[in-house]
């Protein structure tokens, strides 16, 4: 049986004290870049694994960073984990993912179980019923960034995109186009984001002086459940939209689904315009035309976020937590085209 290497072992082969060791492949700049990297060599030449919980109890410590999101349907989440991984991984850290299905029950047993591993920070998509959970762990110095959501029961930092005016950008250009009767399937209106891109989509509505129509809307979990049902339902009326805003990335597969369903052709039969941009839209024929969140963008300045709180001597976070907003902007592409009046 192959023995254990341990830290003095590497400290040994290195030729330096063990204290000196530890602190090199702590890494954080505690030590030199030549003796971090040397070190670092030493001990995965040698098959050393630093005992994470141990380093953890001394240090108080762990470089995990909880990252908790809804799904990975929605693209804008899967890049939000592309990047805060590889964010993380640059500095050390290491992110754990969770999925919460938009559930508050898996939310709160996800936010127990990564207080329990004694996380450093979290990332979090929230569902909006556990901000007392997510406080506790502020208060015990815990850095919590939102993302694409606001919690409302609690100051917390966040990161959000510019949803009222990404919604408004996108109902006005079907509404230059010509298009009076317009479609909207949206989120759950307990969330940010399904509130207000739905509010964006009503001011634009207003400022045209179209009234309001609320059986043209359709509200749901942000699945493509939703976005299939939301379809369904608008298609069957009489007096059916001649456009289609699905406004959330989820309920954009549903409403794909239920136009082939039906062999309705876009933008023939029904424009159709989405909400966040993926690679997939640009390729279907027609190009699918989108109001693209910035998810990218988002994730960078989630991680920016986080990583300056937590590097040694950071500021305490003010009492009233900062908000942050990335410009949402319209795509046009060919799923969308004039009507007469």
């Amino acid at each position: 049986m192959q023995t254990q290497v341990t830290l003095r072992d590497v400290a040994r082969a290195a030729k330096v004290s063990v204290s000196t060791a530890s602190r090199a492949l702590a890494g954080g700049g505690l030590t030199s870049k030549s003796t971090e990297a040397r070190l670092q060599r030493i001990a995965t030449e040698l098959g050393y694994r630093p005992n994470t919980l141990a380093r953890g109890l001394k240090t108080r410590t762990t470089r995990l960073v909880g990252l908790v999101v809804h799904n990975l349907t929605n693209a804008s989440f899967r890049v939000l984990a592309e990047v805060v991984q590889r964010r993380l991984r640059a500095e050390g850290y290491q992110a754990l993912l969770c999925i919460t299905a938009d559930d508050p029950e898996q939310e709160a047993v996800t936010i127990e179980t990564l207080t329990d591993q004694r996380v450093d920070g979290l990332i979090i998509c929230p569902t909006g019923r556990n901000g007392a959970l997510l406080a506790v762990l502020e208060a015990n110095g815990t850095p919590v960034t939102c993302v694409v959501r606001r919690d409302e029961t609690v100051e917390l930092e966040t990161v959000l995109a510019a949803d009222p005016e990404g919604a408004f950008a996108g109902t006005r250009h079907l509404l230059e186009l010509g298009h009076r009767r317009i479609g909207l399937i949206v989120g759950r209106q307990e969330t940010t984001s399904g509130r207000e891109r739905l509010s964006g989509y009503r001011r634009a509505l207003e400022e045209a002086g179209i009234p309001f129509d609320a059986s043209l809307v359709h509200a749901g979990r942000y699945e493509p459940e939703t976005g299939l049902a939301g379809c369904r339902q608008l298609l069957d009326r009489d007096d059916r939209p001649s456009a289609l805003f699905a406004a959330n990335h989820e309920s954009s597969l549903g409403v794909l689904r239920g136009l082939a369903e039906r062999n309705i052709v876009v933008p023939d039969d029904i424009s159709l315009l989405c909400y966040e941009d993926v690679p997939g839209f640009a390729w279907q024929r027609p190009a699918i035309s989108v109001v693209d969140s910035g998810a990218n963008a988002m994730a960078e300045l989630a991680a920016d976020r986080l990583l300056q709180r937590l590097r040694p001597g950071a500021a305490p976070p003010a009492a009233t937590a900062r908000e942050y907003r990335i410009g949402a902007r319209l795509i046009q592409r060919q799923s969308c085209r004039p009507v007469a009046p």
